[in-house]
């Protein structure tokens, strides 16, 4: 089975589907981002007095899921693949409005921000991973389950986020943590002032 009859049987599911679901999975579409973004300001707000490198994880959650974002909108342009809303024959009608003409599928940047900011979360925050990561996969799944992307597009930009986040913690989190620390000394003017 291929991506795409996979999206078409997701889509005649969706269609299927009691009105109550496809009413969940649309708002759940842009909630479980919403409800993300919560959970990694929860996570700031915990670990303002934590540790210098708990306020620097919790600090690049936000930075890595921007430059995600920005990763995948550039993967966006160079790939241009239509949305399978309008370009599969023969499949279901999807549950939501299909974006506009020029507003490329491939990667899923509601898949690739969810991923950024769950693995950060995770990262920051381990006792808040089992709720971020399942979020994170039903953002994902409720994009092909409304008929705005294909699995494929989902999937990358799963890999995507969570690669972005993963890197930005390992290759940011020392350099982040001597910030917070000449922050917390009053060292912060003399950076600034250089």
């Amino acid at each position: 089975m291929n991506s795409i009859d996979l999206y078409g049987d997701l889509t005649d599911l969706a269609h299927d589907a009691p009105t109550l679901l496809r009413t969940f999975a649309d708002i759940g579409t842009e909630g479980g981002l919403l409800l993300l973004m919560a959970v990694a300001v929860l996570g700031w707000w915990r670990s303002r007095s934590g540790t210098a490198r708990s306020v620097a994880l919790a600090v690049l959650v936000p930075i890595a899921t921007v430059v995600a974002y920005l990763l995948s909108e550039v993967v966006k342009s160079l790939v241009d693949e239509e949305r399978p809303c309008r370009a599969v024959a023969g499949a279901a009608a999807s549950i939501v409005s299909c974006p506009p003409e020029g507003d490329w599928s491939f990667p899923s940047n509601h898949s690739t921000i969810a991923a950024a900011l769950a693995v950060g979360v995770a990262v920051a925050w381990r006792a808040a991973a089992w709720a971020a990561l399942p979020i994170a996969l039903l953002t994902g799944f409720s994009r092909v389950f409304v008929g705005v992307h294909y699995p494929h597009d989902v999937a990358a930009g799963l890999a995507l986020g969570a690669a972005v986040a993963a890197l930005g913690a390992a290759l940011l989190s020392s350099p982040a943590t001597d910030l917070v620390l000449r922050m917390r000394a009053g060292r912060w003017r003399v950076l600034v002032e250089a």
